[in-house]
């Protein structure tokens, strides 16, 4: 299971993939089956953490990474603010009251408006194949990153690596570095470009490793999932994710409608998924 990420401020988007991630785990990983023991164990500081490296490298070649991906790998070390956040997470306390009133603000309207008439043509295209309308995704995209602004900076191999090594959840992480190798062998982003919040969060919508490997789409047509810049494939990604976990075209999203469990599979929390239910109907008026 994803850590217990922390809701306020920029940090919301990791909360909400936490909470998906708990529920796409077991799913995400069964492509490449159970994951194999790797020979070095685990640990709680960083004393092991080269070793355990050389031999994931091995274990991760096993599994069909390429040498040229393997090199994201090359000289990563242990990062103990990852291992401090990790230790130091807040339950999130807030009623839906007070959560959702700090986040959908006058401007953040606005801005998401604005959104919706500049990408109008794509937004269109987006419910026509994915069944999501303009106003659910770009609520999500605003409250995850203030459409894009706030996608984090760590390097995000060396913050997978870490939580992969650590103890604490040691194969889930493995299984998010290794789709985030699948991520560069497939090309869509660099080592370089993969810098997000600090539990391994990617792009304007924050998706963890294995969402990016199993719903990113090439919306704009460039021949490659770029979740950091490409606002089509935010978007359409997005919905896709959305649709992975039973959204129907043309049913509402309001809480107790046939829609409204595809919110919970983006954020299991109940504020989080009435705030974007709520954000997406201001929205749409």
């Amino acid at each position: 299971m994803m850590p217990n990420l922390p809701i306020p401020s920029q940090l919301v988007s990791q909360t909400a993939m936490r909470l998906a991630a708990a529920l796409l785990a077991t799913v995400l990983l069964a492509p490449f089956g159970a994951m194999p023991a790797l020979a070095a164990s685990c640990g709680n500081d960083g004393a092991g953490f080269n070793a355990w490296l050389r031999d994931f490298r091995g274990q991760a070649s096993a599994n069909g990474i390429s040498s040229s991906a393997l090199r994201a790998l090359d000289g990563l070390t242990y990062d103990t603010k990852v291992i401090r956040l990790d230790r130091n997470q807040k339950h999130f306390k807030q009623s839906f009251e007070q959560f959702s009133a700090s986040r959908i603000s006058k401007g953040r309207i606005a801005k998401g408006r604005q959104m919706m008439q500049k990408y109008a043509s794509t937004l269109g295209r987006i419910e026509q194949r994915y069944g999501v309308p303009g106003e659910v995704v770009v609520a999500i995209w605003g409250l995850e990153t203030d459409y894009g602004v706030n996608q984090g900076k760590m390097p995000v191999f060396r913050s997978l690596a870490t939580l992969a090594y650590d103890c604490r959840r040691s194969a889930f992480f493995t299984g998010q570095l290794l789709d985030a190798l699948r991520i560069v062998q497939h090309g869509d982003l660099s080592v370089g470009e993969m810098r997000g919040a600090w539990a391994g969060e990617l792009g304007q919508t924050q998706f963890l490793a294995s969402s990016y490997v199993r719903f990113a789409v090439d919306f704009d047509g460039n021949g490659r999932a770029d979740l950091i810049r490409s606002a089509p494939d935010v978007l359409a990604s997005t919905a896709n994710y959305l649709r992975g976990y039973g959204w129907r075209a043309g049913g509402g999203w309001a809480p107790g409608s046939s829609n409204y469990q595809a919110l919970l599979g983006w954020n299991k929390a109940e504020v989080y998924a009435r705030t974007i239910a709520v954000f997406a109907s201001k929205l749409s008026n």
